[in-house]
């Protein structure tokens, strides 16, 4: 049998309920939007998707099972913490890592005048050029929970290429 390269997709997804406050954190930029984001790290749905999606390339499980929420130790957390870790993952597993798409579901805030800060934020932390970091938002067009403005939502999906080792 011909050897092919060994490229994994993985998707995530996250979901978090709006609460009092003045910032939300998404993909790792701070908003000024008069609400937060309720959650027992910090709340950045764009980071914990992103995190599944990683570890997802590796079939390694999902964040609940690498940093459960029942933990003290991860409350008010900055989710960069389980994205490096997940990122670590993937390294030692011979992976490395193309490209990452994230999607942002929200009526509010609007992401776009964040949108090249986010990619920015991204290409940092994954050490990724940002040519190969996709952030978009989209809506519902006010269905749903996030049409109603009571939360949001974010998908991600990362491609990883794994070193063939022969196996």
């Amino acid at each position: 049998m011909a050897d092919f390269p060994d490229i994994r997709t993985g998707f995530g997804y996250d979901v978090h309920r709006f609460t009092s406050g003045e910032t939300v954190r998404l993909c790792g930029v701070d908003i000024d939007c008069g609400f937060s984001l309720s959650g027992h790290s910090d709340a950045d749905a764009g980071l914990h998707a992103l995190t599944d999606a990683l570890l997802a390339t590796i079939a390694a499980g999902d964040i609940g099972q690498h940093f459960p929420p029942s933990d003290p130790q991860w409350k008010g957390v900055d989710s960069d913490v389980f994205l490096n870790h997940a990122l670590n993952l993937v390294k030692q597993a011979d992976g490395h890592l193309n490209h990452v798409d994230v999607t942002l579901v929200c009526e509010t805030p609007k992401i776009g005048p964040h949108r090249e800060k986010m990619r920015n934020r991204l290409a940092k932390i994954l050490d990724l050029p940002e040519s190969k970091v996709s952030v978009k938002a989209t809506t519902t067009e006010k269905l749903g929970f996030t049409g109603r403005k009571e939360g949001l939502a974010a998908y991600a999906v990362a491609t990883v290429f794994v070193e063939n080792k022969g196996t």
